[in-house]
């Protein structure tokens, strides 16, 4: 946990680094002034086609053109469609949009991300409370689609504290009302009596310097917590996700219990009377509830701010087409177990094959005369100039497998007992290639990847459709709603706030002119 920690404090030394140089950019858009003065929507020539394109019959479509659609940052898409009816290749250049204040001028920023021929991502995020938006999509000073679009209504930016009704927030995202993995985890725990839970996980896992937990409560859409360990630092990421949804949605009042390491920590079986813990990682021999890794939320919840890599910058920096990248395996990451290491001789033994270097030592700090030296980090994104990526576990899940399907690269995937929320929906040779946990067929699975050219670029392509479909900033915060609905049914007594449980306060208000909800609507409103 000492560990996990310390590498979490140097992640968000570089996400500061970051945001600073995004200042320094002026990647900030201030939307001050009329979008695209060289165009006049009423004149005759906002409609003349590209003869290689029809703009009349792309497509515009998604929830960020949505008012309700309350996330940090909203995204939508746009599709290029040729004469005949197909995608368009096209590069990002040729197509531009500008996000702007209907009533007033707004503090708006908003990026184009070009996914693939004919597919790109807009994403915006506000600054302050908007009182309807305009969105304006050019291509070749000609309008696409019906733009410009006007999204009326009031958009809350994300510190808000502007809650609605679960049942209208969850249809606003076109929330799936339940899930797979939800429904397996939950199976075994039909009634959770938590003076129970606490009384045995405080004999289990009070233990400081091995484990870290926290009890949490939310009582009347507010937070309380209490940890109990010596490193309780990562208490901060189910802080932000909870205090989110809160500003968001009216939160069930209900207890639980959070694993603040990645390790599964419920080893017991369903007939020694497990408890429920919730954990950011799952194993085939463990109970515990998994939820979204802690990297992936706050990649949701800090996108476009201190976070770099996220699900969608991704797809927007994934490196030349399939017939350009280069047609080696690439791996980069720390010794954090032994296949890594075992990786880094097959490399050396099949050069031609396999770029992987280690980039730190830390477990294995003996054996760096051997399996050393350890390079340079790179940048996420470089990792797609190669045509195939490998996915090994590291202390746990490798909490990049995201990314990498996100990708447009295929992804050869250990054979792991560990899983993240979303690891049961993939299928192997669909949307990745196993290779066992030894290493002992990779190169073999390598060598079938360079031979069936086409098959292994539509495992890539299916794997991409994938995060498109259920790895998205939406599908992320649905998924925790819907888990912390379908828990708090099973709560057999109420809710409370514990003795020295601390209140984890939401941020200051501003600028938001949300509607007042009185209390008693709040105790009210339909779960």
């Amino acid at each position: 946990m000492q560990l996990a920690f310390h590498s979490h404090l140097c992640k968000i030394y570089w996400y500061c680094i970051f945001a600073v140089l995004c200042v320094t950019m002026n990647f900030f858009v201030y939307s001050i002034k009329e979008p695209f003065d060289s165009i006049d929507p009423a004149s005759e020539n906002v409609h003349t086609y590209n003869s290689k394109i029809s703009l009349k019959n792309s497509k515009v479509y998604g929830p960020g053109l949505n008012a309700n659609f309350t996330v940090p940052v909203r995204y939508f898409f746009i599709h290029l469609i040729d004469a005949s009816n197909n995608s368009f290749s096209s590069s990002p250049q040729s197509l531009t949009i500008q996000v702007t204040g209907v009533k007033q001028k707004c503090r708006i920023w908003y990026q184009l991300l070009h996914v693939k021929d004919g597919l790109f991502i807009a994403r915006y995020r506000l600054y302050e409370t908007c009182f309807g938006v305009r969105i304006d999509i050019v291509y070749e000073d000609d309008w696409v689609a019906d733009a410009p679009y006007i999204i009326e209504g009031i958009l809350y930016h994300e510190q808000c504290y502007c809650p609605k009704p679960m049942k209208e927030w969850l249809s606003s995202l076109n929330c799936p009302s339940t899930y797979l993995q939800i429904q397996e985890d939950l199976a075994i725990f039909p009634v959770i009596d938590m003076d129970y839970v606490m009384e045995d996980a405080l004999k289990r896992f009070n233990h400081p310097g091995s484990y870290s937990i926290c009890h949490y409560s939310v009582v009347s859409n507010e937070v309380y917590r209490k940890c109990f360990g010596q490193y309780v630092g990562f208490s901060m990421f189910m802080d932000e996700i909870l205090l989110s949804l809160a500003r968001k949605v009216y939160l069930p009042d209900m207890e639980f219990l959070v694993n603040l390491g990645d390790w599964p920590l419920e080893q017991r079986s369903v007939n020694e009377n497990p408890i429920p813990i919730l954990s950011w990682c799952g194993s085939e021999s463990t109970k515990d509830i998994v939820m979204p890794t802690y990297d992936i939320t706050e990649a949701t919840l800090e996108m476009m701010g201190r976070v770099m890599v996220d699900i969608l910058s991704v797809m927007g920096n994934s490196g030349p087409p399939w017939e350009e990248k280069i047609k080696v395996a690439f791996w980069r990451g720390r010794d954090s177990r032994q296949e890594r290491l075992d990786l880094i001789k097959i490399s050396r033994q099949n050069p031609e094959l396999i770029n992987a270097s280690l980039t730190n030592f830390f477990f294995y700090r003996k054996e760096e005369a051997e399996y050393g030296p350890k390079t340079e980090y790179i940048s996420f994104f470089d990792f797609f100039k190669y045509r195939y990526q490998i996915n090994i576990d590291g202390t746990v899940a490798a909490y990049r497998l995201p990314y990498l399907l996100a990708g447009s690269s295929l992804v050869l995937k250990q054979d792991s007992e560990f899983y993240e929320h979303f690891y049961h929906d993939l299928k192997p040779m669909v949307h990745y290639v196993p290779f066992h946990r030894n290493l002992s067929n990779l190169v073999e699975k390598l060598n079938w990847a360079l031979t069936h050219d086409s098959e292994a670029k539509e495992i890539a392509e299916n794997a991409q459709d994938y995060a498109l479909s259920h790895l998205m900033p939406k599908d992320i915060l649905c998924y925790y709603a819907v888990l912390i609905k379908e828990y708090s049914k099973r709560l057999k007594k109420p809710s409370k706030i514990h003795e020295e449980m601390e209140n984890v306060k939401q941020p200051l208000q501003k600028n938001c002119y949300c509607p007042e909800f009185e209390k008693d609507a709040r105790m009210k409103e339909e779960l």
